[in-house]
């Protein structure tokens, strides 16, 4: 055997020990993150039932959370509508409000009980804010398509109405017209402030990211907004992963 066939085989040992280090420690207690997924994760549904609808409640943030664990909403974007400006950006929006557009299955969910989240998860006597935030671009507003949308969306309002007489409801109903998606670095915000669940998901590029379904549940859930059933199913499920240490969480 000459001198670099040795050294050929000498290389190749020493590849090969380190490449099988990782299978001899205990992969329980440590959990192998790949850079990205090659290949986007198989959690997207068969698109041709899908409806849309668009909602503003504040915050497109938090708005966009409130939405995501529902069972039958399939993707969530925050963005921009309600008002006149042609191309709204987030530091000059105009007078659009904070809204977030909701898809969903209607064999799965209807709009009847979009409106009942939207109702619930804020405060629609509140004039021109939620909270600590103020302005015209918190207001509340329910954005539809439709004449049957338009009914149900009047008939909720009167029934928030008669839960309180003492205060207006300020909710407005609007024919939708433009929704002008955000910007990409306001999409799934609530997840992106999470480093170790962007990781176990694959660290999937910005627009798989914001289309993905498993990131629409996951947004819901950091944000701790999911139904109760749902928040401790997705426990359960991060937990599995951290003990076993298997590295991709592909659906819920």
């Amino acid at each position: 055997m000459g001198v670099s066939e040795r050294n050929n085989n000498y290389h190749y040992i020493i590849s090969l020990f380190i490449f099988l280090i990782p299978f001899f420690l205990d992969n329980a207690h440590c959990i192998r993150f790949p850079d990205r997924v090659t290949q986007p994760a198989r959690d997207q549904p068969d698109q041709q039932h899908l409806q849309t609808a668009v909602f503003a409640l504040g915050s497109f943030w938090r708005s966009e959370a409130v939405f995501g664990c529902l069972p039958g909403v399939v993707r969530t974007t925050v963005g921009y509508s309600g008002g006149s400006k042609p191309n709204p950006e987030y530091r000059s929006f105009g007078d659009h409000a904070e809204s977030v557009q909701v898809e969903y299955d209607p064999r799965l969910i209807n709009f009847r009980k979009l409106l009942d989240i939207f109702w619930s998860s804020h405060d629609p006597r509140q004039v021109y804010g939620q909270g600590p935030d103020v302005g015209n671009q918190y207001r509340s507003i329910i954005f539809v398509n439709g004449t049957e949308e338009s009914r149900m969306a009047s008939v909720s309002k009167e029934q928030e109405q008669t839960r309180s007489r003492s205060s207006i409801v300020t909710t407005q109903i609007l024919q939708l017209g433009t929704f002008h998606p955000a910007e990409p670095e306001h999409q799934k915000f609530e997840l992106k402030q999470n480093t170790f669940l962007l990781q176990l998901i694959g660290n999937l590029p910005e627009e798989e990211l914001e289309r993905s379904n498993l990131a629409t549940k996951l947004n819901g859930y950091v944000a701790e907004l999911c139904p109760p059933n749902i928040q401790k199913q997705i426990d359960a499920k991060i937990n599995e992963i951290i003990k076993k240490g298997w590295p991709i969480l592909r659906e819920l």
